[in-house]
């Protein structure tokens, strides 16, 4: 075989290859590719995938949430108090409302709220913005107290009956840190904004990636990545597991969908971008409604975040970087 053939050779395994799923280069080259196409019109609607990194999406909103919760300060504990019309509020009370201000929605109660979103390892991975929570009594399960935690070692709480709300020093290590805030800021639904916020060119169906992402609000961009992952942009693609059409709709998904035909390139978007928009009303995190896609939202809620499957792991860390570096 000659040089030349070879060369030929392995240009056509290459190309092979890349309809298989994108590794880290080839999803790093094709968000270069989106990132030169796009032309964006306001942040991504993404942030860091979970995994308690400190960079990230995240901090405007947080910086509001926590300037929300500064007006407190000085408010009395009252046990019960879920609003400042109650004359003041007991700490979930005030995690509760000020959360809800940004459309943000927590359980009443603090243990609940300690298992709301995902968990964040350490201290040292917390971010501002984040809820901290300490189980202190044998009588109940799981947290009694809950703060927020504003970086740098502060946190703000409802402390207890004679005390106000107020700013203090960390006392002891929480016995659980989470992180609730979504990766985008959230409009009034809790969804994380996209509408309008970029747009895509240059790609496959990017007029379908554009009218589906204005449509229900999910970013074009993350459309068109997880159309690359899924299927590298080919409408007539399916899965040994029976994924069909450009988006790797499942047969009973799409039905639940209202798609006729997970073929038809336009079908397949709409349903997709309403399957997105569902997943990330429902988990408030992009990472968390990409593992949704790919592995169900049972498997997410199940796991109480991205599950341990390696595949579902790969898929959200590769789509995520695609949609990060665009």
């Amino acid at each position: 075989m000659s040089v030349s053939e070879i060369t030929s050779r392995i240009a056509q395994i290459q190309s092979q290859l890349a309809l298989l799923g994108p590794s880290q280069s080839s999803g790093s080259a094709f968000a270069a590719s989106l990132s030169a196409a796009s032309s964006a019109a306001g942040a991504s609607a993404t942030g860091a995938a979970g995994s308690g990194s400190s960079s990230g999406g995240g901090s405007a909103l947080a910086a509001d949430v926590i300037a929300e919760a500064k007006k407190y300060v000085g408010m009395p504990y009252v046990w019960g108090g879920s609003s400042p019309a109650a004359g003041g509020m007991d700490c979930s009370g005030l995690v509760q409302y000020v959360y809800g201000k940004f459309g943000v929605d927590l359980p009443r109660v603090s243990a609940d709220q300690a298992r709301a979103g995902q968990p964040v390892p350490s201290m040292a991975e917390a971010r501002p913005g984040d809820l901290i929570a300490w189980d202190n009594s044998s009588r109940n399960n799981g947290a009694d107290h809950i703060a927020i935690y504003l970086g740098g070692g502060k946190m703000l709480e409802a402390p207890r009956t004679g005390l106000d709300i107020r700013i203090v020093d960390v006392p002891s290590t929480p016995d659980y840190i989470r992180r609730v805030l979504p990766d985008a800021p959230v409009g009034a639904a809790g969804a994380p904004a996209a509408a309008g916020s970029s747009r895509v060119s240059g790609v496959p169906f990017s007029d379908l990636f554009n009218a589906a992402g204005q449509r229900y609000g999910v970013d074009p961009v993350l459309l068109a990545s997880v159309a690359r992952q899924e299927s590298g942009f080919d409408p007539k693609a399916v899965s040994p597991a029976g994924a069909q059409g450009l988006m790797q709709l499942m047969p009973g998904t799409a039905d639940g969908l209202g798609v006729t035909n997970s073929f038809d390139p336009a079908q397949a978007v709409d349903g997709a971008a309403r399957l997105l928009r569902d997943l990330l009303d429902r988990f408030g995190r992009t990472d968390l409604a990409l593992a949704g896609y790919n592995a169900g939202p049972g498997a997410v809620l199940r796991y109480d975040g991205i599950p341990p499957y390696p595949e579902t792991q790969n898929y959200v860390r590769s789509v995520m970087a695609m949609v990060r570096a665009a």
